[in-house]
């Protein structure tokens, strides 16, 4: 897998990712990087200019790395005693949007990430980039079937909280005291009908203006910060 950017780059060398390849524009010059490949001693490719403008589709900012695929989480290693909330993406289909949710989760220390193998966006080279190497520090589970991981959930004492405008609570309204399931649906279709009914709570973000939705992680921004802050 390619992955490209400062902030991406400064992730994976401090958590010491293995690197298959590493390749620097000629005059690339961020110090706290360069300083990074040097205490690993990684070996690096120098490339010019005009080189490197095969790689001008991606926003590199002069450096780029080749490495292992990601690694999913087993879904019970986000179960633990210690887990109260976990976001479920029900097949959001956007890479950005799965980028920024990664990068939210981080900075609110959410304890994990549930998103299905078939229909989704997966972690790549994009989500990498948009999360700004968040996909370091989020344990994020790949499954099969959301329906029957949700129900697993379940078992394990969580609560399940969808999102959506229609037959629901305000957002402000809902009891988020125990272990939770955060539910955000796709950015087309929201919650699929089978998800939906087996959710506990549905809650909705008022609209106060003529635009009746909010971005998908923009929603789950604001749902995440009202279930820390409640608790």
């Amino acid at each position: 897998m390619i992955v490209y950017g400062k902030n991406v780059a400064k992730e994976m060398l401090k958590n010491n990712k293995k690197i298959e390849k590493l390749i620097l524009q000629e005059g690339f010059n961020d110090k706290e990087i360069n300083s990074l490949i040097e205490n690993q001693k990684l070996p690096v490719e120098i490339w010019s200019k005009k080189d490197f403008s095969r790689f001008d589709k991606y926003s590199h900012q002069g450096i780029i790395m080749y490495i292992e695929d990601f690694k999913y989480t087993n879904l019970m290693d986000l179960l633990s005693e210690k887990s109260s909330l976990i976001v479920i993406l029900d097949h959001l289909e956007d890479p950005h949007n799965l980028g920024a949710i990664i990068r939210t989760c981080e900075a609110a220390g959410v304890d994990g990430i549930i998103i299905p193998k078939d229909r989704s966006a997966t972690v790549n080279a994009t989500v990498i980039k948009t999360s700004a190497g968040a996909t370091e520090n989020v344990k994020i589970a790949q499954v099969v079937n959301l329906c029957q991981t949700i129900k697993k959930l379940k078992d394990n004492g969580y609560w399940i909280v969808g999102t959506d405008l229609l037959d629901s609570t305000d957002y402000r309204q809902i009891d988020y005291s125990g272990k939770i399931g955060l539910v955000i649906g796709s950015e087309g279709f929201g919650m699929s009908k089978s998800v939906r009914d087996l959710c506990d709570f549905v809650a909705r973000i008022p609209m106060y203006g003529k635009i009746n939705s909010l971005n998908a992680s923009v929603a789950t921004a604001i749902m995440i910060y009202e279930v820390i802050r409640s608790k």
